[in-house]
């Protein structure tokens, strides 16, 4: 949907795209970007992809990208196949599990998915932040 480059992601904006999600997203951010969370967003413009992303970090580690698209955004992570084991073990949704059993790898990497327009989507998310801050 941000597929404009002169168009940058403002509030406003992403309240027009998100409709009534754009609660869910505000909630969602001013919690990640809180004292105890403490990750960082960075909305930029990829010309590859023709559109807006928002990588969302703490430090230097990139924890997952955020796209938003018509009345509910996207988050997407990525985990080395090491680390991909223990998502089947941690207390989240169990369409999320089994979405990510049949995800197919990029490169190295296999990506966990989740499209989210409704609050209790957040706690599933925070779980799998806290995995992704304690992995090495």
């Amino acid at each position: 949907m941000l597929s404009e480059e002169n168009v940058y992601p403002t509030n406003e904006v992403l309240e027009i795209i998100l409709g009534e999600s754009y609660v869910v997203f505000n909630e969602f951010i001013e919690i990640i970007t809180n004292k105890n969370i403490g990750l960082g967003v960075e909305w930029r413009y990829y010309k590859d992809g023709k559109s807006w992303l928002c990588k969302v970090s703490l430090k230097k580690k990139t924890f997952f990208w955020l796209s938003v698209w018509d009345g509910y955004f996207k988050i997407g992570f990525y985990f080395a196949e090491k680390n991909s084991s223990e998502i089947e073990n941690l207390d989240i949704a169990n369409t999320i599990k089994e979405d990510f059993k049949v995800s197919k790898k990029i490169g190295k990497l296999i990506p966990l998915a989740i499209s989210m327009n409704r609050k209790e989507q957040i706690t599933d998310v925070l779980k799998i932040i806290e995995y992704k801050k304690n992995l090495k």
